[in-house]
């Protein structure tokens, strides 16, 4: 039994090459909640949405987020009538009394859906009218997001972090947003002074999750700040990890990230920038999985291999190579 701490783009890639080393019906992802936003009402799950689009056939490969040939009119649709009316268009992060108004789990992360700032596709909208709906109506995230995974036909189990709301927050010198606002509304480039998680101190892991964490578990290439930091962030999260077989693959090629901002929001919190930065990151690792030609030491297993991932081939190599890291660790 093997358990992947995943966030949106670097561990499903890694997850394409999974059925070369471990079965999926040996498999559970948990995956990262702290960038999910409710978006004019709507409750978005990115990460979450990410692999069940992937294990189910559809996810756009292209842009790693989104259902593949998915139309945008009603996105469309928003921009045109902002621009008729006049009415603001960006990101518009709703004022504090909104915040904790309204269902619990959106609390922080509640923004405007007047032009909304992110690219929703019609289809992919259709899943987050069907998760709000089903939220509203009692159940809790992880009993729609098995729901939602048994439709997609997934077949591996699929959890998210908490059924609480646990919001990625960054601050910068203008002021404070949403990951979600940051990167994809601002591209990534405000200064970052600090990184925040809010709510985590009194999340509790996702029904599942604990027993999942029991499990052999590997930090797939996913950014340590915002991608794997959330899960941290909840108290009873990060001490299991330390009573568990843990390998982690690095997400960098020296002190180069492969993608997103991980490289910006790692020297705002005060870690290393690098592979070598890892060993601050997760200090509950038993053994890594490096690039080949990375010249980190770690006092822990350390697994090499070529670890950029362009297509399954090259995930069912580093999947393989967790695997030997596993044994090592073991």
């Amino acid at each position: 039994m093997v358990t992947f701490l995943s966030g949106g783009t670097g561990t499903p890639k890694l997850l394409d090459g999974a059925a070369a080393a471990f079965s999926p019906a040996e498999t559970t992802v948990i995956a990262n909640t702290g960038d999910d936003i409710e978006l004019g009402g709507l409750f978005v799950c990115p990460d979450i949405d990410t692999l069940l689009f992937q294990g189910g056939g559809l996810l756009d490969r292209e842009k790693w987020w989104g259902i593949r040939g998915d139309t945008t009119r009603t996105h469309d649709a928003l921009h045109d009538i902002a621009d008729a009316v006049g009415l603001e268009t960006g990101p518009q992060y709703l004022d504090d009394e909104y915040q904790t108004a309204g269902r619990d789990l959106a609390q922080w992360r509640r923004f405007s859906g007047v032009a909304e700032f992110m690219e929703i596709g019609d289809r992919d909208r259709a899943v987050h009218l069907t998760r709000t709906s089903l939220l509203d109506s009692g159940h809790s995230l992880s009993e729609v997001t098995r729901k939602l995974a048994e439709g997609f036909g997934l077949q591996l189990d699929l959890l998210p972090m908490t059924d609480d709301p646990v919001s990625s927050l960054i601050h910068t010198p203008d002021g404070m947003m949403h990951f979600q606002e940051f990167w994809v509304g601002h591209g990534g480039e405000p200064d970052v002074t600090n990184v925040e998680f809010r709510g985590s101190s009194k999340a509790e892991p996702a029904p599942g999750v604990l027993d999942a964490l029991s499990d052999t578990v590997v930090i797939g290439p996913s950014n340590p700040v915002t991608s794997i930091g959330p899960m941290l962030s909840i108290p009873e999260f990060g001490a299991a990890l330390r009573d568990t077989t843990v390998v982690a693959v690095s997400p960098f090629l020296g002190d180069e990230a492969f993608s997103g901002p991980a490289s910006k929001l790692m020297s705002a919190v005060g870690g290393e920038p690098s592979t070598k930065g890892l060993s601050a990151a997760y200090p509950f690792a038993d053994a890594f999985v490096v690039d080949e030609d990375d010249e980190v030491d770690f006092d822990v297993p350390t697994e090499r291999t070529d670890i950029r991932i362009d297509d399954r081939s090259d995930a069912a190599r580093v999947c393989e190579s967790v695997a030997r890291a596993i044994d090592a660790a073991e």
